[in-house]
């Protein structure tokens, strides 16, 4: 008999177990539960810790009550000056009411998929009315309140909250890049053609006013250095004559030996009669 008891026993706290694990359930604080009977939504429990639900009829799904992202695929917009651009568009979003979500969503691959395409349609409509320029600009902030807008209202009917859409990245397309590229060069290409160009013209400006100085300052000095040499020479010739004045023999011999000094240099000829008017000073100091 005691041994009947104990599997008794043993088999009503296993059978105890059993219900017991499909009837307990655990909410933690990153999660929420929809509690579903025979697939069929029933209620929402978001408070942390442990809960009831009918076992082997109802089951617990759980969902993410954190911060989620989603970021659809990289799309080529043609904006409104017919510039392509390819944009990588991303948003931030939570799960407020799971039953909602569970109801038109489904799944999160489809969630994802279906608002994925409706973010890139509303960033698609909203960019493509603006000019490539104005991606650098206030606009495209103006722009971006616009897009996280149309996607919280239309949120909410899959039970979900957007908290932000951002433009991660824009990109040129290559061919598009490589031809702004070219074209960019070739502005700085001419830039620094009409540079050069104005140096230039400042460079010969500048070396002809020089020039005219040079000339006007050398012109100036010769005129200068004329009038002194005048000068000088009319204060040799006043001092000679007047050392003429004075002593007439002596400047008359002085005079002779100045052109003995610079007739008779090293290697010279001349083939003259000594008693001539030339050598007179040879004979008697006073030229006679």
């Amino acid at each position: 008999m005691k041994k009947a008891s104990l599997a008794i026993i043993g088999v009503l706290v296993v059978v105890l177990g059993i219900v017991a694990n499909s009837a307990l359930f655990t909410v933690h604080q990153t999660t929420q539960a929809l509690i579903l009977q025979f697939g069929n939504p029933i209620r929402v429990v978001k408070e942390p810790g442990l809960h009831v639900k009918m076992p082997f009829l109802q089951n617990a799904e759980l969902f993410d009550g954190r911060i989620l992202d989603l970021d659809p695929p990289v799309q080529e917009v043609i904006l409104a000056d017919q510039k392509r651009l390819n944009v990588d568009a991303f948003a931030r979003y939570k799960i407020t009411d799971p039953l909602e979500y569970r109801k038109r969503a489904l799944t999160d691959a489809n969630f994802r998929d279906v608002f994925g395409r409706r973010l890139n349609a509303a960033v698609r409509a909203e960019i493509g009315q603006i000019l490539l320029g104005d991606m650098l600009t206030a606009k495209r902030a103006e722009s971006m309140h616009t897009i996280t807008e149309k996607m919280k209202s239309s949120a909410a009917e899959f039970g979900v909250e957007v908290v932000d859409v951002r433009i991660g990245r824009t990109d040129l397309p290559e061919e598009t890049a490589q031809s702004v590229y070219n074209r960019m060069r070739s502005d700085r290409i001419a830039h620094a053609a009409q540079l050069r160009a104005v140096g230039e013209e400042q460079k010969l400006r500048i070396q002809a006013v020089a020039d005219k100085d040079r000339t006007i300052i050398i012109a100036e000095a010769q005129r200068s250095s004329e009038i002194l040499r005048g000068e000088g020479e009319g204060e040799r010739n006043r001092v000679l004559g007047e050392a003429f004045g004075k002593d007439p023999e002596f400047f008359d011999f002085y005079r002779s030996m100045e052109a003995y000094g610079q007739a008779l240099g090293d290697g010279t000829t001349m083939v003259l009669s000594p008693d001539s008017e030339f050598f007179r000073f040879f004979g008697s100091a006073k030229g006679k």
